[in-house]
């Protein structure tokens, strides 16, 4: 025998079995889940309200106000009352007045007006200069009005009550109207203080004051915007 037939003759040899146990072996194909057609309507709804409501805050937060303006000191200079040979008042008040700026912006304003009277009647009017205030930030403006030989036309029986009691009411009104500047957008501005001042004209002192800011409505007013100025020319051409 070869040495090729003792290799082949030492591999052991293993018969098949007759009883094979069949498994029967099913594949199933692969479904993919198709996202719910609610739950993606809902999230990009939650998302565009998410989205709104910023939006809202970012604009609420940003919208201009009006500036807050605050008697924060006054000072009684001078009062008399001269009787002959007309009813005629002497006053002088010295006014510091603080403006305060709540917007992201500067403001502009050209004047402002503080005015004093009595009984609902103005005596006189002083005007201050203009100024700017930074954004967020708060500028003082002294005044001083002086009024001397005002005659009194109305009101002249209340006065000389008043003035023989020993104290006078007279008020006082700041008014201050600005400019917020924001590119080519100029937005109108203003605000108004109304004060109580009671005068004791024995001791020449302010009995106590009594102030009230008037607010203006978030929406109370109408956002102009400017024109350019090569609009201005192009309109100058046509007139």
């Amino acid at each position: 025998m070869s040495k090729q037939g003792l290799r082949d003759s030492s591999v052991p040899y293993i018969p098949i079995p007759q009883n094979l146990n069949h498994q029967n072996v099913i594949v199933s194909p692969v479904y993919y889940h198709r996202p719910n057609q609610t739950n993606h309507y809902l999230r990009r709804g939650v998302i565009f309200a998410g989205v709104l409501l910023l939006l809202s805050a970012t604009v609420l937060f940003f919208y201009p106000s009006d500036p807050i303006l605050k008697l924060a000191r006054i000072r009684l200079n001078h009062v008399g009352v001269n009787s002959s040979p007309k009813l005629t008042i002497d006053l002088s008040f010295s006014l510091t007045i603080s403006v305060r700026n709540r917007d992201f912006f500067s403001l502009d304003y050209e004047k402002l007006v503080v005015s004093v009277g009595y009984r609902g009647k103005e005596f006189g009017v002083v005007n201050s200069e203009g100024g700017r205030v930074r954004a967020r930030g708060r500028s003082y403006v002294n005044a001083t009005l002086d009024l001397n030989g005002f005659e009194v036309v109305h009101d002249v029986i209340y006065l000389i009550e008043d003035w023989a009691k020993g104290v006078i009411p007279f008020d006082t009104t700041t008014k201050v109207n600005g400019v917020l500047g924001l590119c080519f957008l100029k937005i109108p501005l203003k605000a108004k203080v109304a004060c109580e001042v009671p005068v004791n004209t024995r001791n020449q002192t302010i009995v106590r004051q009594d102030c009230h800011a008037q607010v203006r409505n978030l929406f109370s007013f109408v956002i102009p915007l400017t024109v350019p100025w090569w609009n201005n020319d192009t309109n100058s051409k046509h007139t």
